[in-house]
């Protein structure tokens, strides 16, 4: 395929992010800090299991985009990074995931998409440091905001 294509198929994707429904998704999923399979089994009796299942199912599809050829692999890698994002969120319950859904294969393209990266694991840890830091001062904007308000 030729670049000028992978450059299409990689624009189209992001016009299917930038969809409404898909933004609220994306946004929901920023704040989304799961801390056990049970969050995930939670959240998908919840009213924002949608929303839970289109921001993975999406970068899982756009993962076998590039894992079957139709993307490049370095380009898709150069031009994002939430993918990179929403597997560090994902991948610490992946294997309990798919056991307790009876569901093998959750998520298999973005982590071998992710895993095919020479620094993946740093990559990962850094993103894992900045989602700690992230959630610390949004718990601190909270009880600010909370006590402001005399709860």
């Amino acid at each position: 395929m030729s670049k000028h294509k992978d450059a299409d198929l990689i624009l189209k994707l992001y016009e299917l992010r930038r969809e409404a429904t898909m933004r609220e998704a994306r946004n929901w999923f920023f704040f989304f800090n799961p801390t056990s399979v049970q969050d995930f089994q939670t959240t998908v009796m919840s009213d924002k299991s949608g929303y839970y299942r289109m921001v993975v199912s999406y970068w899982d599809m756009a993962a076998s985009f590039v894992n079957n050829g139709a993307i490049d692999e370095e380009m898709f890698n150069d031009a994002n990074g939430e993918h990179l994002f929403v597997y560090a969120k994902m991948e610490p319950f992946l294997e309990d995931i798919r056991r307790e859904f009876g569901a093998p294969k959750f998520l298999v393209h973005l982590e071998k998409l992710v895993k095919n990266m020479p620094d993946h694991e740093e990559r990962i840890g850094l993103i894992r440091e900045r989602l700690k830091k992230i959630a610390a001062a949004r718990q601190q904007q909270e009880e600010k905001t909370a006590a402001a308000s005399g709860d």
